[in-house]
C-alpha cells in the first residue's frame, strides 16, 4: 500500500480488515484439520483439545467478518454515531472465546494431575507437525497485530491476541509431548498452569481496550482541549467539554466556547479554527461546539451532575 494505513477511506478500510481476517480464517481452518489429524493418530488428548481450542480460532475470525461488516463508521438516519460499536462487540467476543481457552488448560491441568490422562503415542513426525503449526499460528497473531495497529483495528488485535493465546497452548501441547517422550510427564501439568494465566491476562487486555468504547468514557483528557482550544486566536473562554470514543479510530467532541468576534461570521471563523487544531491533533475527529455570548464566562471546565441538572432546569 502506498499510503499509510491510517489514512485509508474508511470503505477500504473495512475491506483490508475482511481480507485479513478471510486470509486468517483459512489458515486457522488449516491449523486445525493438522491438530486433529495428528491428535487421533497419536490419542494424545491434550493435543485434541488443543484442536478443539483451535475451533475458537476459526469462531472469532468468522465473529470478526460479521461484525468487520456492520461496524460501517458511516452515519445513516438510524445510527446517526455510525456502527464501529459492532467491532468493539465483536472484541469482547473474542474474549469471552479466551476466557473459554482459559478454562480448558486449567481443567486438563486439574485432570492430569488427579491421574485420569491416557496413554499417548508420541513420535517424531507428530511433534514435527505440531511445531509446524506452532510456527503457522506466530506468523498470523504478528501479521494481525501488525495490520491491527496499523489500521486502528480493535478486532485485529483482539484476534492476535487470541492467536497469541493458542501460540501458548501449542508450546504447551509441544511440552506436554516431549515430556512423555522422555518419560517426564509432570512437564505437561507444570506448562499448563502459566499458560493458563497468560491466555487469562489477553482476555483481560481485550476488554480494557474495548469497554471505554462501549461505555463512553472519556477518549481525551478535558484539560488537553481546553489548552488546545484557548491557543486559538478569539478564543476567550472554553467550558463544558466532553469526549468519547477511541484515538485513531473515532472521536466525538462538543464543548461550549465564547469568542471575541464581532459578528456570526467571524465567530465561526473562530470555531473553525479551533475544530480544525483540534482535528490535527486528535484525527479524525467528529465535533459540536456551541458559542456562547460574549462576556460570559464559567469555570465549568467539564459536565458534572449539578451542570446537567442546571441545564435542564
Amino acid at each position: 500500500m502506498s499510503a499509510s494505513a491510517s489514512f485509508l477511506s474508511p470503505d477500504k478500510r473495512q475491506r483490508k480488515i475482511r481480507y485479513i481476517l478471510w486470509l486468517t480464517l483459512l489458515l486457522n481452518l488449516l491449523v486445525l484439520v493438522i491438530k486433529a489429524l495428528v491428535g487421533w493418530a497419536t490419542g494424545s488428548l491434550s493435543l485434541l483439545a488443543d484442536a478443539l481450542h483451535s475451533v475458537t480460532d476459526s469462531a472469532s475470525n468468522v465473529l470478526g467478518l460479521v461484525t468487520s461488516q456492520l461496524a460501517d463508521p458511516r452515519p445513516d438516519r438510524e445510527h446517526p454515531y455510525g456502527h464501529q460499536k459492532y467491532e468493539a462487540l465483536g472484541a469482547l467476543g473474542i474474549a469471552a472465546f479466551l476466557g473459554v481457552a482459559c478454562f480448558e488448560i486449567t481443567q486438563g491441568a486439574i485432570e492430569r494431575l488427579t491421574g485420569q490422562g491416557e496413554a499417548v503415542n508420541v513420535s517424531g513426525p507428530a511433534i514435527g507437525l505440531t511445531v509446524l503449526v506452532l510456527g503457522i499460528n506466530i506468523l498470523v497473531a504478528l501479521y494481525e497485530r501488525h495490520w491491527g495497529q496499523k489500521l486502528h483495528s480493535n478486532i485485529l488485535l483482539a484476534d492476535a491476541r487470541h492467536t497469541m493465546g493458542d501460540v501458548w497452548i501449542t508450546m504447551t501441547v509441544i511440552g506436554g509431548l516431549l515430556g512423555v517422550w522422555w518419560g517426564q510427564r509432570w512437564l505437561d501439568v507444570a506448562l499448563a498452569f502459566p499458560v493458563a494465566l497468560l491466555v487469562f491476562k489477553s482476555g483481560w487486555d481485550v476488554l480494557r481496550s474495548n469497554l471505554p468504547w462501549l461505555i463512553d468514557a472519556m477518549a481525551v483528557p478535558p484539560e488537553e482541549i481546553h489548552s488546545l482550544a484557548m491557543s486559538v486566536p478569539g478564543v476567550v473562554n472554553c467550558h463544558d467539554i466532553a469526549s468519547r470514543g477511541v484515538l485513531g479510530r473515532q472521536v466525538f467532541m462538543e464543548m461550549h466556547l465564547v469568542v471575541d468576534a464581532e459578528d456570526v461570521r467571524q465567530a465561526h471563523d473562530i470555531t473553525e479554527a479551533v475544530e480544525s487544531a483540534l482535528c490535527e491533533h486528535y484525527h479524525p475527529v467528529r465535533m459540536t461546539i456551541h458559542v456562547e455570548p460574549n462576556g460570559y464566562q464559567s469555570d465549568q471546565l467539564t459536565y458534572s451532575m449539578d451542570s446537567i441538572t442546571h441545564k435542564e432546569v
